[in-house]
Formats: structure tokens, sequence, C-alpha cells
């Protein structure tokens, strides 16, 4: 045998795989050509060598480290090494929980489990040894196949049937690699899955964060842009459960129902950035194509756009039988301002107050900066909307600086699929202006197909015209398109809640919560559901997980009430106007309403009409009025919110 190190060329083989040790190709002995072959990225490789040359001793993560970084001090180190035994792992097939290469030993290393053959030979010698090593195992089989043929049950023709159908790509030679595309376009039932994967941040800077995840969502939005009748693309909020852990991707196929996943990496060397991207088939983890980009720091706004746009065209071209379209193309905009936008949009998804006022600062900055970014001008919009509807801003003044932002954005993209959506919820919420809204909405999903939440916004607005027709296809095609988002499901259970569908409901806010216990308001949902159902007792214990000051404070009364606890029910109610007055109108009509109050309860609507409180979008349909339905008012407040009759 000869040592590896000693060999500037040549093949090894170990287990069911061979690797060149002058390219850095691993082809698998198993799979059928062309499917065997995928070239490692440089780190990976790396740790591979380190693996094989130590033949089944224990490879320290401080000799991963000096192979991988000699020189250079990499903070945060770790978790690069996790990353990269992780992308091998995926590579060669195995599995952490049940390894067959690569074994974890605790606090010690990884040390290669099967035996290794070297071969100083032609590339595909050890694939030739075993295709001939199968031929003659199949002519030994065949008399014994013959004999039992007639006896086996045809089920296994189904199953080559199944599995035929579910092929999705072919072989056709392009350039150094094989490309993959279906024979003919998929037809609806038969559309692609595909997630892409939170972007690593292997840079050892953990304030690039922002950008790994900007990178993630630009991805998810070019690609979800493409032909959504043949390829479906996962949403943000469910791939990002994945950053930062070791899940295997058959469980992450399983998890999202997807065919095929987007691996990435960000890395940052001196003044140059690296980004690596990997699109790998979940049924057998094959690598179909991979590519490396690379840019100088100061071009990080290239960064984003390029990558997006050529792994877009990449997936189509290998995923879909469209003939490429025309990939969205952004305006050039101010490095700095894109930066400061990709800070607005990380604080604003943390969903705290204190995080919003800093995603209001960076947003201001971005349009400061380059006042024609229509996307950065819709997040201040959205900003301003979610400190109105909290109280942190008084209502006028946060309804008309929401109002002016996102007019702007569409003044200077009228294409803009998210100015669309914001423009829907301020006239949804400011203007009552349903048929308006609702409009907004549909250009919306016509224009990103592939955004849950514009989806979830034209369920919620077709609820509130009474298309319940169309609700739960809404709310379904949005949990399809982000199966682990809680607020998917949050918002079909509060669509099945104003149907009346209250055990749906309750199923679905639990199924929310099993998701993220964190979650906004499934806790509020459930409480009122068991309010509804007669069950105060067990809606207690729900307010009280319940997060938001203002909600909890709305809901006590109400519990109290239920519960024949007057005296506390009053004291609840007290504290709730004395607080929350001059934002919380709508609600305290509600609590009114509940306690059949029905002249004070139409004294605070008409208080909440007059300071355009957001929650009268739900008066038509909120169980909670439903002791007013029969009062001359509540129709004459429908029609003064132009809500159908």
């Amino acid at each position: 045998m000869v040592p590896m190190h000693t060999l500037s060329s040549g093949h090894v083989l170990f287990g069911a795989f061979e690797l060149d040790l002058s390219t850095g190709e691993l082809r698998s002995i198993e799979a059928p050509v062309p499917d065997n072959k995928v070239i490692l990225r440089e780190q990976v490789f790396q740790v591979l060598r380190v693996l094989l040359e130590r033949e089944g001793k224990i490879v320290t993560r401080e000799e991963i480290k000096g192979r991988l970084w000699p020189t250079d001090t990499v903070v945060g180190f770790d978790h690069s090494i996790n990353a990269t035994i992780n992308t091998l792992r995926r590579a060669l097939g195995d599995s952490a929980d049940d390894p067959r290469y690569i074994e974890t030993l605790a606090r010690r290393g990884y040390r290669l489990m099967p035996t290794i053959e070297y071969l100083e030979s032609a590339p595909g010698i050890a694939l030739g040894k075993d295709r001939k090593r199968r031929e003659q195992s199949a002519a030994e089989m065949s008399e014994n196949a013959v004999r039992v043929q007639r006896q086996v049950k045809p089920h296994w023709w189904k199953a080559a049937i199944v599995l035929a159908s579910a092929v999705i790509l072919v072989a056709a030679s392009y350039i150094s690699w094989r490309h993959f595309r279906p024979p003919t376009g998929p037809t609806r039932s038969d559309k692609i899955m595909l997630a892409v994967l939170p972007f690593e941040n292997l840079t050892g800077d953990p304030n690039k964060e922002y950008l790994a995840d900007g990178l993630t969502e630009e991805t998810i939005s070019q690609l979800g842009r493409l032909n959504p009748e043949q390829l479906g693309v996962i949403a943000r909020t469910s791939v990002m459960g994945y950053k930062h852990k070791d899940e295997r991707l058959d469980q992450i196929g399983r998890d999202l129902s997807v065919q095929y996943v987007l691996e990435n990496s960000l890395r940052e060397s001196g003044s140059h950035i690296r980004i690596t991207a990997q699109l790998i088939q979940v049924k057998d983890q094959t690598h179909l194509w991979s590519q490396d980009y690379d840019y100088p720091v100061k071009d990080i706004l290239n960064v984003e756009d390029d990558v997006a746009k050529a792994v877009a065209r990449q997936i189509q071209l290998r995923l879909t039988s469209q003939p490429q379209a025309e990939v969205a193309r952004s305006r050039p905009v101010n490095p700095e301002a894109f930066d400061a936008y990709l800070k607005g949009y990380y604080f604003f998804q943390r969903n705290a107050d204190k995080d919003t006022d800093m995603a209001a600062r960076y947003y201001e900055r971005a349009t400061k900066l380059d006042p024609g970014y229509a996307l950065a001008w819709v997040g201040l919009s959205r900003v301003r909307n979610w400190q109105t509807n909290t109280g942190v801003i008084p209502a006028e003044e946060g309804h008309r600086l929401g109002r002016e932002a996102v007019e702007r954005a569409l003044a200077l993209n009228p294409n803009l699929a998210e100015a669309h959506a914001q423009m829907g919820r301020i006239k949804q919420q400011v203007d009552f202006d349903w048929a308006g809204a609702d409009a907004s909405f549909q250009r919306a999903i016509a224009l990103e197909p592939g955004n849950p939440e514009n989806v979830r916004l034209a369920a919620s607005s077709a609820a509130l015209l009474g298309r319940f027709d169309e609700v739960l296809q809404l709310g379904r095609r949005a949990v399809a398109l982000d199966p682990l988002n809680a607020e998917s499901w949050e918002s079909l259970a509060e669509t099945e809640f104003f149907m009346g569908q209250l055990d749906k409901a309750a199923a679905d806010s639990k199924k929310a919560l099993e998701l993220s216990p964190d979650v906004g308001f499934s806790h509020f949902l459930l409480s009122r559901i068991y309010i509804i159902q007669g069950r105060p007792q067990d809606a207690l214990p729900e307010i009280e997980l319940v997060r938001y000051d203002t909600v909890r404070a709305f809901m006590y009364p109400i519990a109290y009430y239920a519960l024949g606890r007057k005296r506390e029910s009053d004291a609840a109610l007290s504290e709730l106007v004395a607080k929350y007055h001059a934002s919380s109108a709508y609600q305290i009509a509600q609590v009114y309403a509940f306690r059949n109050q029905s002249d004070k309860a139409f004294e605070w609507l008409d208080r909440a009409y007059a300071q355009h409180d957001s929650g009268l979008i739900h008066t038509k349909v909120d169980p909670l009025l439903k002791s007013l339905h029969n009062d001359p008012r509540f129709a004459a407040l429908l029609k003064k919110l132009n809500l159908p009759t």
C-alpha cells in the first residue's frame, strides 16, 4: 500500500466511493452514471483527505483547523468545522446518528471507518472493478431469478412505474458535467418542490449573519418568481429553522415535502467574499450541480443579486422544462443603502418592539442613502404600520408615514410585489377599502406567487369579503409554501375560527405552538376559542401565556365575565379603558358586546371608526360581537365600513 501523503495524483477507494486525489472528484460505485460524481469543495476535500491519510485513526479538530486554516486565526472555527463535516457526510450519504463512513468521538475528533485502498491508476479503475464484480454476481443470480420469477407477484412493476414517474431529471451533455432535465414539464400535481437552506456564515464574523440571511431571502425570492406551476420554493421562515442545525437531508425532505435542496455558504478571505451553492437531490443525496462565486467585499450588493440570478437560472435549467425566463433584474442600489436595508430586515424579522425600532432606523438610513430604493421604502412603511398597531407612535402620524412610504415605493417600482401587499394592508386597515385591498393582494400574488405572506393576506381578504370557498384553499396553499412557519398555521387557524370551525382552529393553533412556542397570537386565539366553546376555565391559562400586555388586558375582563366573576371583570375592564383607550377602542367594544352592553359597545365601535382602528376589519365575522348582529346599528356600521351586509 502506498502512503497517501506520497501521492500527488491517483485514486483512493473506500467503502462505496472512489476519490480522485488530483481533482477532488468523488465517485459513487453504487450510483448509476451520470449520477455518481460530485466535485468536492476545497475545504471538504481537505477534510476527507486528512481522514484518509490517518487510515482509521482519530483526527482531532485542532488538526482539521490546522489543515483548513494553517496561518490565519479564524473566529468561530468550531462552527465552520461542523459545517464542513456535515457537508462531507451528505456527499457520502452518511449520518452522524448512524455513521458508516465518519465516526464522531466526543471531545476527541473524527475517524474514517471503512478500509482504504490506494490506486495509482487511470480514473474509474475502482468503478471498473466493481462493475466486473456486479456482472459476475448478476450472472450467478440470473438462474435463481428465472426460477422464482413466476412466483413473484407483480407488485414490483407498480413500484417501477411509480419510481419512473418520480424521476425528474435525465442525463444530457453540458460542458464538463452532466445536466438534468425532465423529458416533459411536470403537471400541476407533479410540481417540483425546492428548499433553499440558510446560507451558512463561515466568515468567522458573527456580524455577517445579516448578510447570510439576506442572501437566503433574496435567493428564495428570485427562485419564487420562476414558473410557479412547475417549481415551488419553500418560504424563508420554514427553512430558517435549520440554521446552525445538523439535520439530515432526508429528514428535511420529509419535513418540507421537497425533492431538492440548495445548500449555500458564505466565506470571506481578505478583501473577497466567496459564495458556494450546491443543488442536491434529496432521495439519494446526489449532488447535481455546484458553483463558487467570488466577489470583492466592496461589491457586496452584486454578490446577492448575481448569485440569486445565477442560481435561479441553474435551477430552472435543471429542474424545469420551460425555456429559461429572464430572472427579475434589480436597479443599481447604493451598496451602503443595501447594507442598511439588510440590517433593517434582520431586526424587523425579530418581531419585538425594541428590534422594530432598530429596523426603523436602518430602513430610514437606507432611504436617505438611496432615495430610489423602493424595497427600503416598503420596509419603512411596514415598520410604521407595526408601530402604529402596537401603540408605539400615534395612529394618525403612523398611518400618514406608512402611506407616504409605500406610495413612494410604488412610484419607484410599480411591479414590486411587496409594495402592493403593503398597500393592500393600508387600504384594508386604514381606508376600509376592501375591494381595493383585495386587488392589491391579488396583484402581489401575481407578481410573486411563491410568497406565502401574500397568500395569507389574500386569504384574510377573501374571508372578510365572505368568499369562504377560496379562503381555506389559500390558507392551505400558504401552509404548503411555508410548512414549518407557525404563522401560516396560525393564519389558517384564525380563518377557521372566523368560519366557526372551532375544533379545527384549536388543532391548528396548537400545531403553530408546536412549531414555535413563542408564536405571536396562538395563545390569544386559543383563549377566544375556549371562551366561545364555553370553556372559560381553560382560557385563563392561555391568556397568561400571551406575551402582549394589551391583548392580556383585553381578554381578562371577557374570561372573568364568562366565569361569573363580574366584579373582577369590571375591574379588568376599567383598567383596559384607562390604559389603552387611545389604541384599543375596538377591543373595548368587543368586551362590552360580550357582556351584552350594546350601547357601550356601539359607542366604542364609533370611536374605533374615528381612530381607524385596524381591528374593525373583523367586524362582520367576529364571534365576540355576535350579540350585536340583530341591532340595526350593526347593519349601519357594516355599511359605513363598506362591508357587504
